[in-house]
Formats: C-alpha cells, sequence, structure tokens
C-alpha cells in the first residue's frame, strides 16, 4: 500500500464493538485501524451500489419476478424509488 498522509480519528466504541473489531483484527492479520478502514470502504461500496445492482441481484433470487427481462424498467424504477425513499433527509 502506498504512502498516504493519515488523518487521525477518536472512535469510541462499547465493549461489544472493541471485542468484535480485536478479534477482528487477530483473525485477519491486521491492525484496528486497518480493520476500519476496510470496515467503512466495505460500507461505502455497499451503500453505493446503484438500482441496477438491483436487477443484477435478482438473478440469483428463487423469488424475483418472472417478468424481471421484460419489465426491467419498472422494476429499475422501483429500486430507485426505495432508494430515494430511505436516504436521510436533510
Amino acid at each position: 500500500m502506498p504512502k498516504r498522509v493519515k488523518e487521525p480519528v477518536q472512535v469510541y466504541l462499547d465493549k461489544a464493538d472493541r471485542v468484535l473489531l480485536d478479534r477482528l483484527a487477530e483473525e485477519q492479520g491486521l491492525s484496528r485501524a486497518e480493520v476500519l478502514r476496510r470496515g467503512i470502504r466495505h460500507l461505502a461500496s455497499e451503500h453505493d451500489r446503484g438500482p441496477l445492482h438491483y436487477l443484477i441481484g435478482i438473478i440469483d433470487d428463487p423469488n424475483a419476478p418472472t417478468d424481471a427481462s421484460i419489465n426491467h424498467d419498472k422494476y429499475l424504477n422501483e429500486a430507485l424509488e426505495e432508494r430515494l425513499r430511505q436516504r436521510p433527509t436533510p
């Protein structure tokens, strides 16, 4: 990993989260800071998936609509509307 300027951040964890952080760091052979960095990146990648990801994801879903190939625009629109509803309001 290339050297980067890093900004210190203080985080308060309850006991259960601290135990989880320590266990993940130990199991992965990583520092606690690296576990937190990877967790943040993973959460961001999950959050940044758009409606197209929804359509791709339903391929493996046994409960997926059987007409997704025909009505894909409808399902994309529904996924986008749901995503917008879940957004926090400023």
